[in-house]
């Protein structure tokens, strides 16, 4: 029988390498942290969305959801048309240089915008949903009686991750000075969101 310990250390594992991907939520609180815009609410949404789910996940509900294919299928188009407004809206801001300057806290997006933009991310994501609450729930599943220190190692690498780029982005500053890199990295997202918009649509036909 597994430790404790060893269970835990299994949750944080599966649950960093589940989370440690360039995707909509993620580029987003990279962004964010860039900016230093709002950055403890961010991530304080970002890290209790995924404890709320990777608890539902391990629960139970990832096998209930499985059971609804018309779910999933709604979850994937409303999801998909999410990604390319959310792209669209990253290729006009590097369109516009004045949206670019690394400005102080607070000066650029409201903490409204900021908000509902990270709920958004991770709320009407499907892969959230296919990760964290089906992929992660049946495995914590296998654990039995000890699922529940393995949700709470999952739990803890959702927690040191968003930590990690939310306030570890700032040292990147220096590289962000100019707007040409904010340009580069609006770019890069947008492309990030079509190509996840795709692999959405692409999976209504697999």
């Amino acid at each position: 029988m597994l430790s404790i310990f060893a269970v835990v250390v299994a949750g944080l594992g599966f649950g960093l390498s589940l989370i440690i991907a360039i995707g909509a939520q993620n580029a987003f609180v990279l962004r964010q942290g860039l900016r230093r815009e709002h950055v403890t609410a961010v991530v304080l949404v970002c890290m209790l969305s995924d404890i709320v789910l990777i608890t539902a996940g391990v629960a139970g509900l990832g096998a209930l959801i499985e059971q609804a294919g018309w779910l999933l299928i709604v979850a994937r188009v409303g999801g998909a048309l999410f990604l390319l407004v959310y792209a669209f809206l990253s290729l006009r801001r590097a369109t516009r240089p004045q949206a670019l300057t690394a400005t102080a806290s607070g000066t650029g997006m409201t903490l409204a915008a900021a908000l509902s933009t990270a709920l958004a991310l991770t709320w009407l994501n499907p892969h959230v949903y296919i990760d964290t609450v089906l992929l992660l729930g049946s495995i914590g599943g296998t654990y039995g009686d000890d699922r529940w220190w393995f949700a709470l190692g999952a739990c803890l690498g959702s927690v040191i991750w968003f930590t990690a780029i939310g306030y570890g982005s700032r040292y990147l500053r220096p590289l962000f000075a100019k707007p040409m890199a904010w340009r580069v990295l609006d770019i890069l997202i947008a492309a990030v969101m079509v190509v996840l918009a795709g692999s959405l649509i692409a999976g209504l036909f697999a």
